[in-house]
């Protein structure tokens, strides 16, 4: 009997991780300005809620790989209504469809403080181009352009990756004074620990949708498992390398809507415009990735009535966006974090009963 992880298993675990981090990690991640609001604005204590951040997303990838690997799932909505039955699977399954619309809002907000903040550009700009590329490219299907940009991803988290390390290490500032100008940053969260289950509970909603699909493909249940395990290890990680990096360059940081772009920007002005147009990549990407499902489980991909609910949905979430892109994700990003809490307790509920599950729909 063979032991071990063979070569095949590495590659399966490590896709899915990938591809778990890859759902969540979208522009207000990725630019740091959600790990302000939810983890840097408590100070010291927003460190420690980062760790324990990190714990639970590790078992919130294990849980929604797992379950879609041990349902066989190929659509959000068949595993939410076989975990949580016709009532609390009607619930989840709107607060999913909730979230999917208010993150492609607050992307398309992104994009336009992204342009603003490296290039001076007006922030309609960036919301303009953003919104007639998602219609164009929704419309015609063009998916291989959706993989190229998508591949994206990895170059991101190099970045991210680097540029904390850096940042960590090159820090002039006293622990007390950063400690006191990151409690000055505005979040419409009341504490650091409702703050970290928050963010994890809202997260889990975005990545949902894409997890269980993720392990529907995956017949291996200890693969699924091992690759939610360490893309929700990857997440944590990434939370307390950004959080530590903001942390450390809050004197210079202080009131940037961008504030990892900034931190490139100050070590090379090159490397800034690198980052600026990563980012909108990426930004482009998590939108597209949320408008195009919010469209299709309304309409059929391919129609008339596909392009004009697409269309229709740019419009309200392009007006929508100018609120901004920091005061969205401070008032939107907490309201979805409460809501997905459904999930998030379901999943942990679902997670016990799971040999139940297997033998009534096996």
């Amino acid at each position: 009997m063979k032991r071990g992880i063979t070569i095949s298993n590495f590659k399966s675990i490590l896709k899915i991780a990938t591809a778990f981090i890859g759902a969540i990690v979208g522009a207000g991640f990725a630019s740091g300005q959600e790990i302000v609001q939810y983890y840097t604005s408590f100070g010291i204590p927003g460190l420690f809620g980062s760790i324990l951040a990190t714990i639970l997303y590790m078992f919130v990838g294990m849980a929604l790989v797992r379950i879609g690997s041990r349902l066989r799932t190929r659509s959000h909505k068949e595993a939410v209504y076989q975990i949580g039955g016709k009532f609390v699977g009607t619930v989840i399954d709107y607060v999913l469809i909730l979230t999917l619309f208010g993150v492609g809002v607050v992307m398309l907000a992104g994009a336009g403080s992204n342009l603003s903040q490296q290039f001076n550009l007006p922030v309609v700009f960036g919301t303009t181009l953003i919104t007639v590329l998602i219609f164009v490219i929704g419309v015609l299907q063009l998916n291989k352009i959706i993989v190229i940009i998508g591949s994206i991803t990895p170059f991101l988290l190099i970045f991210v990756i680097l540029i904390a390390i850096y940042s960590i290490f090159n820090t002039t500032d006293s622990l007390a004074s950063l400690n006191q100008i990151a409690k000055e940053q505005p979040t419409n969260l009341p504490n650091w620990w409702i703050s970290f289950i928050n963010h994890v509970s809202f997260n889990t909603s975005v990545g949902a949708a894409i997890a269980f699909v993720i392990g529907g493909e995956e017949k291996n249940e200890k693969n699924a498992i091992m690759g939610g395990l360490l893309g929700g290890l990857g997440l944590g990680f990434i939370i307390i390398l950004g959080n530590g990096a903001i942390f450390s360059q809050m004197a210079v940081l202080d009131g940037q809507a961008l504030p990892i772009l900034e931190m490139v920007n100050n070590i090379s002005p090159i490397l800034g415009i690198c980052m600026a147009l990563v980012l909108y990549a990426m930004i482009f990407n998590t939108a597209i990735s949320m408008f195009l499902p919010f469209t299709t489980r309304f309409t059929k991909i391919g129609t008339k009535h596909f392009a004009f609910f697409l269309g229709t949905t740019l419009i309200i979430a392009y007006m929508a966006s100018f609120i901004g892109f920091s005061d969205l994700i401070g008032l939107f990003y907490p309201v979805i974090g409460c809501l997905g809490l459904v999930l998030l307790i379901t999943l942990a509920i679902s997670w016990l009963r799971l040999n139940r599950l297997e033998k009534q729909y096996s």
